[in-house]
């Protein structure tokens, strides 16, 4: 079932990817990311209070409040990078570039979780970033 919602956040970030490249044409990226925000928050915090679950927010540890504080804020400043190279560069090539965080996202994983790596994780990873990094670099079209 894990695969069915990654797919669904992958054609979900595209979708965001898409508008707000659109929403950023004429304002600052801060601007349309404050706007973006505010409306996860309200979705957010709703669906928490529609599935019942306000009671787990006082049975969080000190712990888990700093992971997911800071979690939140590199969110904010990934949202804030994004926003501005979505205004500089083509939405085509700032998402493909992007996506070298999965590249990222492993390395981390094997050293702060102590998650395992197969061989083809690793040449999945290397063909995912060398494609990120065709796509970023390659000549636009006319």
């Amino acid at each position: 079932m894990w695969v069915v919602f990654s797919l669904l956040a992958a054609l979900s970030a595209a979708v965001v990817v898409t508008l707000s490249k659109a929403g950023v044409k004429n304002i600052e990226p801060s601007v349309a990311f404050a706007i973006q925000s505010v409306l996860i928050v309200t979705v957010a915090w709703s669906v928490v209070a529609w599935q019942g679950h306000f009671p787990q927010v006082a049975e969080i540890d000190r712990r888990t409040w700093l992971f997911l504080i800071a979690a939140g804020i590199i969110t904010c400043a990934s949202s804030l990078f994004s926003f501005q190279a979505l205004k500089m560069g083509q939405a085509s090539r700032t998402s493909s570039f992007d996506k070298i965080s999965l590249v990222f996202s492993i390395l981390l994983a094997v050293f702060f979780l102590k998650e395992k790596v197969t061989w083809q994780v690793i040449l999945g990873a290397t063909f995912m970033a060398g494609g990120a990094l065709l796509i970023a670099f390659t000549k636009p079209a006319d």
